[in-house]
């Protein structure tokens, strides 16, 4: 099939859509875990506000 690990990385001339897309992918991978965290961490702080909120409102009418 490749005679050598040249032919092998170049991909018959696709290598840089093969290896492009490998990248884009690896990244993406990389990166959801702590985009998806970030979100996470962003969701609870704006819960634990709300509650502070109607705490606060619960306390101030009585």
């Amino acid at each position: 099939m490749w005679n050598s690990p040249a032919e092998f990385f170049a991909m018959g001339g696709y290598a840089l859509y093969v290896w492009s897309s490998f990248g884009a992918c690896a990244l993406v991978l990389l990166l959801e875990p702590l985009v998806v965290r970030a979100r996470f961490k962003a969701i609870v702080r704006r819960l634990k506000q709300e509650q502070l909120a109607e705490q606060f409102d619960r306390e101030s009418s009585q």
